[in-house]
């Protein structure tokens, strides 16, 4: 079973909730609004429930009903399915996205409608060598 010790260094936890909630930010040292805007922060997020559910209504938060989600930005998320009947399955899947968008491997020019080509190659650079060159 995987846990957040196995994420790679360039995710930072930056909440962990007792209800088992987990959120991890990528790189937020380099998206502080001088390198990269910071409303870009690659995201990851394990949650009880669909994260985008509004407010008061949860219908059908058993147990087995954890959901993984990958956002570049508040309204660009990885188009993919995580859901999964049990946190470790959930978090499992958490560290792999991770380990999958540090190397590179997660084709995040697919989910913009309208493309951003410098920020799409900055991006490139920092996913694939893991530092930022000035």
């Amino acid at each position: 079973m995987a846990d957040l010790a196995a994420i790679p260094d360039s995710w930072t936890v930056w909440n962990e909730s007792e209800d088992g909630r987990v959120v991890l930010a990528y790189r937020p040292d380099v998206f502080n609004g001088d390198a990269f805007p910071a409303p870009c922060l690659p995201t990851l997020y394990l949650t009880h429930g669909k994260r985008t559910r509004r407010p008061g209504s949860n219908p059908g938060t058993a147990d087995d009903d954890w959901h993984v989600t990958l956002y570049l930005e508040p309204e660009v998320h990885l188009r993919e399915t995580n859901r999964f009947p049990a946190r470790p399955a959930a978090l499992e899947r958490l560290v792999e996205l991770a380990e999958r968008f540090d190397r590179g491997e997660i084709d995040y020019r697919d989910l913009y409608q309208v493309p951003r080509e410098a920020y799409f190659e900055r991006l490139d650079e920092l996913t694939e060598s893991g530092d930022l060159e000035e």
